[in-house]
């Protein structure tokens, strides 16, 4: 099984995410930007992400569940920055701020993934919801005829996370589908 650990959004944010998704669809099909082959994201599909683990056997899969049953952090508020893309990838996204809150349970994760033998990345942190990816050999400029296609930054609420899940992902032709595996209740440091 294939597996990550995130955390989910608020309706209210996957709401005013998706507006604003559908806004720069509009605007950037008007600009040309729709040649690029941008793929959107389907909203049931956000979530921050936590870690990747990637493919798990059964017996890990167990001991991640017990682990991550173990970790103890406060609610987490999530609040959502500036839109941006990762040119290089193809991603374009909507940025997490990175408060003490959440840093500190991305690195209980990752200390407690450890222990069923997971390696946490080298890079660092740096939380976000994919909107669209690019996938053709155009993807900078059609990124930059996204980017083009912002008026401005839009604003979003805010939300408290009181749990972070263990998810499985499904790889499909029409993208990956998510289920969720294991819950694991926050607001107990």
């Amino acid at each position: 099984m294939r597996l990550f650990v995130g955390i989910a959004l608020a309706d209210e944010v996957v709401r005013e995410l998706a507006a604003v998704a559908t806004q720069l669809q509009d605007a950037a099909s008007g600009q040309g930007a729709s040649g690029s082959r941008l793929r959107w994201t389907e909203p049931e599909s956000w979530h921050v992400t936590l870690q990747f683990l990637g493919n798990a056997a059964q017996e890990q899969y167990e001991c991640l569940r017990a682990q991550l049953g173990e970790v103890r952090a406060a609610a987490v508020a999530l609040t959502l920055g500036e839109l941006g893309s990762f040119d290089r990838s193809g991603v374009f996204f909507a940025d997490v701020v990175v408060t003490p809150e959440l840093a500190v349970l991305q690195q209980k994760v990752a200390d407690a993934t450890a222990r069923c033998g997971f390696v946490a990345e080298t890079r660092p942190f740096h939380p976000h919801i994919t909107l669209a990816r690019a996938k053709d050999q155009g993807r900078a400029s059609g990124l930059r005829k996204l980017k083009g296609a912002m008026r401005s930054q839009p604003a979003f609420s805010g939300c408290t996370a009181r749990e972070f899940l263990l998810y499985e992902s499904h790889l499909g032709r029409e993208g990956a589908r998510y289920q969720v595996r294991g819950r694991f209740a926050l607001g107990k440091p």
